[in-house]
């Protein structure tokens, strides 16, 4: 089986699954295949990023500054980069979460970008008020002051 991203004549675009490639070209000839939106017949092949290698073999000069992706992702080292992130960039209003959020929200106060706590009821409050709000997964402990 193998999908082919395809485009008719006038610019639509989508996804068709043959045999193979003469499955494929059998269709466009006896004009078995037609664009589901306008049902045009004339349906070519289109470029599928997916099969496009953008992973160069030789490493660019700037590489020390790319990811390594040979080494599996350390969840914990992204969820301390995250807090780390947010306790520098974030203003902490402690428990006054729920109100400054909704002052900010409702021009009463400066727009900034703020944390805090907040029990669920208040989070669902400020979602029906349409305040964008998320948690935080918590604070991973450091490994030397685990027992």
């Amino acid at each position: 089986m193998v999908i082919y991203d395809l485009r008719c004549e006038t610019g639509h675009q989508f996804e068709g699954w043959f045999k193979d490639l003469q499955d494929y070209e059998h269709q466009v000839l006896t004009h078995l295949l037609t664009c589901p939106f306008c049902e045009s017949r004339l349906v070519q092949r289109v470029p599928t990023a997916s099969y496009i290698n953008t992973l160069s073999r030789q490493k660019s000069p700037d590489s020390s500054t790319a990811p390594d992706q040979s080494r599996p992702i350390d969840p914990i080292h992204l969820l301390r980069k995250l807090h780390d992130y947010v306790d520098q960039n974030f203003h902490d209003v402690g428990t006054g979460f729920h109100e400054e959020a909704l002052k900010i929200h409702y021009g009463e106060a400066e727009e900034r970008n703020i944390r805090g706590t907040a029990s669920r009821e208040e989070v669902r409050e400020l979602h029906e008020a349409g305040v964008a709000v998320a948690p935080l997964p918590p604070k991973p402990i450091a490994k030397e002051k685990l027992n």
